[in-house]
Order: structure tokens, then C-alpha cells, then sequence
């Protein structure tokens, strides 16, 4: 019998499997779909297969739970440096440098205590564009477009509606997204604080979001709703976004467990 151990992680609700890369099988998006499979696998919003870098302390290639490649996860990010620091970090280094398919990413670790960590990570620069309105079969929306390493369309919403995870699919689906998009639904609460839910491409709704909460934070600075620093409250915590020309992603997370999954 062939074993793949494994360690498990959260960011805010947030799961990931971490994985070394020299058990990546042939086919890893099969591979991937199987063991993030809440009912017949372990569970998990993605894998974070983990390599050598040259340039890094570690290299993480994402699949999403469908088997998808993303470019990044800022959640998950914080949790590959989590994984490096307890298993790696006993000369106490404070930036841990994890190459991301968005790029080089520098977590610097702000607390530990036991197997629970809080990090700040450079997540580099957004890019953001105009707003927009897209055509659903029901109704028109508006959001904004932000690029954090990877894609996400921000809707700025009075409440969340019984039902948006259905409009937000058929957001991110959209023939005007190619490659798909993230999408994130956003609540404003006072210039400091903002309420999002999230749902990303090739996993749908999920709990939190690092990437999607920079957008968030980004979209809703950038159109004077917000000032920076910004509380994003979700579902599964809270983390802080703050943005100078860099945005800076700040946020717990826990290593859960580690196992072993029969293949």
C-alpha cells in the first residue's frame, strides 16, 4: 500500500492540505480532487504542493479542490510558512520567503504560540481597474477589477442576499472572464471595517480568503469607501489588510494535523 503523509492547516477557516512534492503522483489534479474530498478524502479547500526553490525558503504549487492551478493563496501562503517554520525555523528566522506561481512572497511571523502563528505578507502590488458592469441572466452587476496575483471582481452589496452563492457563481463564470474569476461580495461597515464572503474559482463558497480579502480591501480603498488599514471580517476571522503602493495581508493560522492518506 503507498502512503502520502500530509500535514493539514487552516487561515480563518481556510483549509489546505501541505504536501512534499516528491509524493506529487502523474496525475495531480486527479490526485488532488481525491484527497481534498470532504466525504472519501481528508478534506481541504486546496493542496499546497511543496518543492525547493533556489531563490526561496520553499516553492508552493496550489491546486484547487477541483483540481484547478491557481497562481496563489494568500491563506495559503500563511499556511505553507507556518508548516516551514515548525518544521524548519528552530534558528527563530521571522521571514519566511515562499515562491508562489504570483511570484516571490516574504511572510513575516509575528507571534507563535503552540501550533497557532500570525503572520503579515507582502503580497506586492495590486493592480486595479475601472469598474464595470457585467450582464447575468436576471440582472446587471457592477464591481470592480483587482489583481493580486491572481483574479478577483469586487461587488459592493447592502446586504448578502439569501442566494448570492448562485449569482456569484454565475459571476465567476462569466464569457467576460476568461480564465474564470474569484469573487468577492463586499459589505461596508465603517471606513475601517468591511464584511466579505467569497467565493473562488474551483472551490466555490469558502470561510476566508487572503487574496480575496486584499481585493476587497483594495477596491474598496481605492473607490474612497474605505481607508487603509482595513479589518476584513468573514466568515472564518478576521485579518488586516493595509496598502501603501504594497499590500500587506495580516492574519492567524493553525497547524491542525498531520496524517497519512492511502492512495
Amino acid at each position: 500500500m503507498t502512503v502520502v503523509p500530509f500535514v493539514k492547516a487552516a487561515a480563518c477557516g481556510n483549509d489546505f492540505l501541505l504536501i512534499d512534492g516528491m509524493h506529487a503522483p502523474g496525475d495531480l489534479a486527479g490526485f488532488t480532487r481525491r484527497i481534498c474530498d470532504r466525504h472519501s478524502g481528508i478534506g481541504a479547500d486546496g493542496v499546497e504542493w511543496l518543492f525547493p526553490a533556489a531563490d526561496a525558503d520553499v516553492r508552493a504549487r496550489l491546486l484547487n479542490a477541483d483540481g484547478s492551478e491557481a497562481e496563489i493563496s494568500g491563506n495559503g501562503t500563511r499556511c505553507v510558512a507556518a508548516w516551514w517554520a515548525a518544521e524548519y525555523g528552530k534558528d527563530k528566522k521571522d521571514k519566511i520567503v515562499v515562491r508562489t506561481g504570483a511570484g516571490l512572497k516574504t511572510c513575516t511571523l509575528l507571534s507563535r504560540r503552540g501550533n497557532e502563528f500570525e503572520f503579515e505578507t507582502d503580497m506586492g502590488e495590486p493592480q486595479v481597474g475601472d469598474e464595470f458592469s457585467i450582464q447575468l441572466a436576471f440582472r446587471e452587476v457592477r464591481g470592480v477589477p483587482v489583481s493580486v496575483g491572481n483574479p478577483h471582481f469586487v461587488v459592493f452589496v447592502e446586504d448578502f442576499a439569501p442566494g448570492w452563492q448562485a449569482e456569484a457563481a454565475e459571476i465567476g463564470k462569466h464569457h467576460d472572464f476568461k480564465y474564470g474569476m474569484n469573487v468577492e461580495l463586499v459589505c461596508l461597515r465603517t471606513k475601517g471595517e468591511i464584511d466579505v464572503r467569497f467565493f473562488e474559482r474551483g472551490v466555490g463558497e469558502t470561510s476566508s480568503s487572503g487574496t480575496g480579502s486584499c481585493a476587497a480591501a483594495v477596491a474598496a480603498i481605492s473607490s474612497r469607501k474605505a481607508a487603509s488599514p482595513v479589518v476584513v471580517h468573514a466568515p472564518g476571522g478576521a485579518q488586516t489588510v493595509r496598502w501603501n503602493g504594497t499590500v500587506f495581508l495580516r492574519g492567524p493560522v493553525q497547524l491542525i494535523g498531520r496524517g497519512e492518506f492511502f492512495v
